[in-house]
């Protein structure tokens, strides 16, 4: 009775050892497959940033021109992105469209508070190399930076995108791995770059914010929008304290094959150099716009 007993409970134990490795084996098959055939996709992502409109126009602004405002600032904030990626490398831009008329004065409202046009990011998660071109007041400069190291913690939460399940990460990012596309002049004609030099000087410690990413292991690419990467699967979402970037639709394996290729127009800086020339060029023309005002 008691041999018996023993061999039922080990049969059972390999049964369910056998199941596991076969899961493996599925999961394995399935990752080599995608990869054996040179796996390519595209994801197309929607941004989103929440503006705080007291800080913006003039205290006698009419509700009409404060209406005007918020358009004009929907189109500088809200963009839609496009990620090509294989299983190294990938190259993030801002989708190309045809501006309606309407659009027009928003576009160069947008350029003239901004002064920056953010252009092609290419990731290689191999080499750790971060490339970004970025045309400040007609000049084009080519960042070389390597990609930031985001301690990623896995909370083991679940939802779906889409047709996709994804799961949740959350990181601190601190100053450091800041995107150098968020150095934007204020529409008031403030230097938001120096405002946050001196509260980081004032409070002597980087500035940080949460980030949560939503990943998905359906698509094995160490990839995802813009700096963000480093998570097992593709990252399908991300939220930080104002700002939301969500991908709207994924095509893999297009017929036509994919050119990821690393950009190279522009004078090459690093990201401190470029830091360095957008913050001195901001602060020149914080002082061109205080004394337009006297």
């Amino acid at each position: 009775m008691c041999c018996y007993t023993l061999n039922q409970n080990s049969l059972l134990t390999m049964v369910n050892y056998a199941l596991k490795l076969s899961r493996f084996f599925i999961v394995f098959l399935f990752t080599g497959f995608l990869f054996a055939q040179d796996f390519q996709g595209t994801a197309y992502y929607m941004s989103k940033t929440d503006v705080d409109m007291s800080q913006f126009g003039r205290p006698d602004m009419t509700e009409d021109q404060k209406k005007r405002m918020a358009e004009r600032l929907k189109t500088m904030f809200e963009k839609t992105y496009v990620l090509s990626f294989n299983r190294l490398e990938s190259i993030y831009k801002v989708k190309e469209e045809l501006e309606a008329p309407n659009q027009g004065r928003g576009g160069r409202f947008s350029a003239i508070m901004s002064g920056a046009i953010d252009g092609v990011k290419y990731k290689n998660v191999k080499t750790k190399d971060l490339l970004s071109e970025h045309e400040l007041f007609g000049k084009l400069f080519l960042i070389m930076d390597t990609l930031p190291q985001l301690q990623w913690k896995i909370t083991g939460e679940t939802k779906q995108i889409g047709t996709y399940t994804c799961f949740k990460a959350t990181a601190i990012k601190d100053w450091a791995d800041f995107d150098v596309s968020s150095l934007r002049r204020a529409p008031n004609g403030e230097d938001s770059n120096s405002d946050i030099e001196s509260n980081k000087e004032e409070n002597d410690e980087p500035m940080a914010e949460q980030v949560v990413a939503w990943y998905t292991m359906q698509i094995p690419v160490n990839q995802g929008p813009g700096d963000y990467w480093g998570l097992p699967g593709l990252i399908l979402e991300i939220n930080t304290a104002n700002t939301t970037i969500l991908c709207s639709k994924i095509v893999l394996n297009p017929k036509e094959k994919l050119a990821i290729k690393q950009p190279n127009r522009g004078k090459e800086v690093s990201k401190e150099e470029y830091v360095d020339i957008a913050t001195k060029k901001y602060q020149e023309m914080r002082e061109n716009f205080r004394r337009g005002r006297r």
